[in-house]
């Protein structure tokens, strides 16, 4: 009786079991014809300028990941050259792959603060007790007396992928030993304070503020800052003077008996150098005198 039961029981479900086998066999069938009639064929070179580039999906190409910055490059070789953590080694490896020649690009772009202020250098209003961030700082009025100087609290230093950014005594600081050039710092600050700058020269001679006002009021709130004097246009035509600020031609820049006047010269020592082996800038005398808010 018992043997009957099974019997019938398999001839119930065999039919089942049978069509689900058939189903899943045709759908595997399927799948496997459509994987093949679908699939995207990726060169192999794209595979190795990938490869050959830092993947740290920074932006800096212009592009939202390492990924897509290699299909560009393999569908338009000219943009070879714009991944700046990368520099000229990984251009260098993608010309190999691609069978390439490329030509210099010039010289290579790093971050300068413009501001040069520490904690004893500015006058600052009342102590800030917000959020620890530049960006939030700067929303507030009278923190600090100069509206232009460096905030110190770091957003470009949590930006960097590379920790060539730090706070020293309430000022960013570049390491240009870790610096890539990636612009993350840059477009961090909420003042516009830090510079991509074409390094022509292992140190770059700055002008180190972006201070507008006059240089009276300049005087009262910093010590290290351009209060437009002009002497530095005086001793070389790489310096111009516009609202109250000195400025430097980055791009025809060269060491020179003038430009070495024209820091040497300046009153407050805002000219200064930044860079891997850059001396330490000179200090000025004075203090700056506190004002009424």
């Amino acid at each position: 009786m018992i043997l009957a039961d099974v019997f019938e029981l398999w001839n119930n479900i065999w039919p089942a079991g049978a069509i689900m086998i058939g189903l899943g066999t045709a759908f595997a069938l399927v799948l496997l014809i459509a994987s093949e009639k679908l699939k995207v064929v990726v060169d192999p070179k794209i595979e190795q300028i990938h490869e050959a580039l830092p993947k740290i999906d920074c932006g800096t190409c212009g592009y939202a990941g390492c990924g897509q910055y290699a299909k560009a490059i393999f569908d338009n070789p000219e943009l070879i050259g714009k991944c700046s953590p990368g520099g000229a080694a990984a251009s260098a490896k993608i010309a190999e792959i691609l069978n390439l020649q490329i030509s210099d690009s010039g010289p290579k772009k790093r971050p300068i603060v413009h501001c040069r202020a520490h904690k004893d250098d500015k006058t600052i209003y009342a102590q800030y007790e917000g959020i620890k961030s530049c960006t939030a700082a700067n929303a507030l009025a009278n923190v600090q007396a100069c509206a232009f100087g460096c905030l110190g609290y770091g957003d470009c230093v949590a930006a960097c992928k590379f920790d060539a950014l730090h706070i020293v005594d309430g000022l960013a600081t570049v390491d240009y030993n870790k610096c890539t050039g990636c612009t993350a710092c840059s477009k961090a600050c909420p003042r516009n304070l830090i510079e991509m700058v074409p390094f022509s020269q292992e140190n770059m001679m700055t002008v180190a503020c972006r201070n507008k006002e006059n240089g009276k009021t300049t005087r009262a709130v910093c010590r290290v800052g351009c209060i437009g004097c002009g002497i530095c246009a005086k001793q070389s035509d790489l310096f111009k003077v516009e609202d109250n600020l000195a400025r430097l031609d980055y791009a025809k820049y060269v060491p020179c008996e003038k430009t070495e006047a024209a820091m040497n010269k300046c009153p407050v020592k805002v000219i200064i150098y930044r860079g891997k082996s850059a001396p330490q800038p000179a200090m000025p005398t004075e203090k700056p005198v506190p004002v009424s808010k």
